[in-house]
């Protein structure tokens, strides 16, 4: 019996249970977690971590409906154990005779040596006959209620695609640096066509066949090319489509479309990066450090018109605003089980702010996009909507970057969504606001 396999399952039940039980999000429970494991072990580790958490729902009513009487909330360990003991017998090619043993010897792992016997029985009994969890609506739709519940109201005809792409495993997207190569040229890097797709419409977009570690794309290191979402990357065209001098990224970190943004600026264009969070930023100095680029890195809350300098004023600005990340579930599964309704209404409010406070840093004449990871309208064409309500001189910019991306969006009262799946996209909202040169307005 393998005592570092167990070890690994009793990590990846710690992880599951630090987000189901604790709230932490899974990368962090994961950083925790791969410290006490070998390197070569951390893949596997994500693997049932995300995988447990992705299908809580359906292995949670599977566990209960396998438990001859439920367990007591201290021993909640175990229900994650066992979610990932389930995971590996009806969801992998882990050898079932491993998948039982390895589960059970971790029970011991954890210190629960009494819960053995109990695991063993239940793994056990799921491979007699797996229950079946139909009449449970979140375990069948792997979603909780009030998120089924805003689905069906903002997503009346898709939602069930919206669930079905949030359950799967996502694509892995590269944004090749147009500055420095082709996205032609670095395909055939990677060895040609069947290692990657394009996308009409993302001219430095590639969506890998299968996921790579970044220490294995050529270049990586060097700045030619960036780990992105295919939708993120409307971004940065979109702003810069015209032009742009003076540019704002208001919510910066980690620096993905900040280095984009600074991809396509013309010569001698200045950029601000700018996030509340002074840890994240580091991320971007390290993006911008890898690319070869360079801007003023500012640590400002960008929902406090003061917090920037007083003088400071741009023609172009981004705000990719804090949101309930709705549209990137499946890169980050523990959304479904970390967020609540009531966060729509505060995020909204934040947004709302932010939009208010950086309006003036705008030049007439300038363009401000915002754009949100989410997929529901509380965040998205709702506090557009209110935004261009209350600003006169504000219009909404309807002229797309190009119209192969027109295909791919819903429009909405405001601006334009992609939902999550589309062309293997995340999904993304973007609305282009541009300022009137018009004193009088």
């Amino acid at each position: 019996m393998s005592a570092a396999g167990a070890r690994l399952r009793a990590a990846a039940a710690r992880a599951v249970n630090a987000v189901a039980d604790d709230g932490r999000t899974l990368d962090a429970a994961l950083q925790d977690a791969e410290k006490q494991l070998a390197q070569g072990e951390h893949a596997l580790l994500r693997f049932l971590s995300y995988g447990a958490v992705r299908h809580h729902w359906r292995l949670r009513a599977q566990v209960r409906a396998l438990l001859s009487r439920p367990l007591a909330p201290r021993d909640r360990i175990i229900e994650s154990l066992l979610a990932v003991g389930l995971l590996q017998l009806g969801d992998t090619r882990v050898a079932p005779h491993a998948a039982v043993s390895l589960t059970v010897e971790a029970a011991r792992v954890l210190g629960r040596p009494r819960h053995a016997a109990l695991v063993n029985a239940v793994l056990r009994r799921y491979q007699r006959q797996a229950p079946a969890v139909a009449a449970d609506e979140e375990a069948r739709y792997n979603h909780p209620h009030w998120m089924l519940a805003r689905l069906r109201h903002d997503w009346p005809e898709h939602w069930p695609e919206i669930v079905a792409a949030n359950n799967a495993r996502a694509p892995m997207w590269l944004r090749v640096n147009e500055r420095r190569t082709s996205r032609d040229d670095y395909l055939q890097r990677l060895g040609g066509a069947p290692q990657g797709s394009t996308l009409a419409g993302l001219d430095a977009a590639l969506c890998l066949a299968r996921p790579r570690a970044v220490d294995e794309l050529p270049g990586f290191a060097d700045g030619l090319v960036s780990v992105q979402d295919g939708a993120a990357q409307l971004a940065a065209p979109w702003l810069m489509a015209g032009g742009g001098r003076r540019i704002l990224d208001a919510c910066a970190a980690p620096g993905g479309k900040t280095g984009h943004l600074l991809e396509l600026a013309p010569a001698g264009a200045a950029l601000t990066a700018v996030d509340s969070d002074a840890d994240r930023l580091v991320r971007v100095t390290a993006t911008l450090r890898r690319l070869g680029l360079q801007a003023t890195v500012l640590a400002a809350d960008a929902s406090n018109y003061g917090a920037l300098p007083e003088d400071a004023a741009f023609d172009r600005i981004l705000v990719d605003a804090p949101c309930s990340a709705s549209g990137v579930i499946r890169r980050h599964p523990d959304i479904r089980l970390t967020r609540r309704d009531g966060d729509l209404a505060a995020l909204a409010a934040v947004q709302g702010r932010m939009l208010d406070a950086l309006w003036p840093r705008l030049e007439a004449g300038g363009r401000l996009l915002y754009v949100t990871c989410s997929v529901f309208s509380a965040e998205n064409d709702a506090v557009v909507r209110r935004f261009l309500d209350t600003h006169a001189d504000a219009r909404e910019e309807l002229l797309l970057p190009n119209n192969n991306i027109r295909a791919l969006m819903h429009r909405k009262a405001a601006g334009f969504q992609i939902l999550p799946g589309t062309a293997d996209l995340d999904g993304f909202y973007f609305a282009c606001l541009a300022k009137s040169t018009d004193a009088s307005a």
